[in-house]
């Protein structure tokens, strides 16, 4: 499962990277229209933080230290910079699940989400959610502001 599982991660933060890359025109990322209150640059910012949060600092032990209201408020951070911070994360993840032990996929997960005790196997699958669907709304922003 836990080959799966980090096969699964990389295909979707590579989708991620794809995505980002794909705006013809940089300050499409940061565009807002009266019905769309997430900018594409912030959903891959705020992507970026919470793979960091839940996976890097909780399952990885790295240092990380969130700042989720700067996920949705940062702006005009340069399309090159969110494509080096995503293959960060990706290596961050890659390199936690790696040392994660197979036997710990159904070992609970160290913090509470939302006050409840989840598996770490639960909980890297709901993230992967979390991580796919941010990016399908990443792509339907791209396809309607990205002019």
């Amino acid at each position: 499962m836990k080959a799966t599982i980090i096969q699964l991660y990389n295909r979707e933060l590579d989708r991620l990277a794809t995505e980002v890359e794909q705006y013809q025109y940089e300050a499409s990322l940061w565009k807002l229209t009266e019905n769309i209150s997430n900018s594409g640059g912030n959903l891959c910012l705020h992507l970026i933080g919470n793979l960091n949060h839940f996976i890097g600092k909780h399952l990885g032990n790295t240092n990380y230290i969130r700042q989720r209201e700067a996920e949705f408020t940062t702006k005009d951070v340069p399309k090159k910079t969110l494509l080096s911070e995503v293959e960060t994360v990706k290596q961050i993840v890659f390199t936690a699940l790696t040392n994660l032990p197979e036997g710990k996929l159904t070992e609970n997960y160290p913090i509470e989400k939302n006050g409840e005790i989840l598996t770490n196997e639960y909980m890297l699958l709901h993230l992967l959610w979390h991580l796919s669907y941010h990016t399908g709304q990443i792509n339907y922003h791209r396809r309607l502001l990205d002019n």
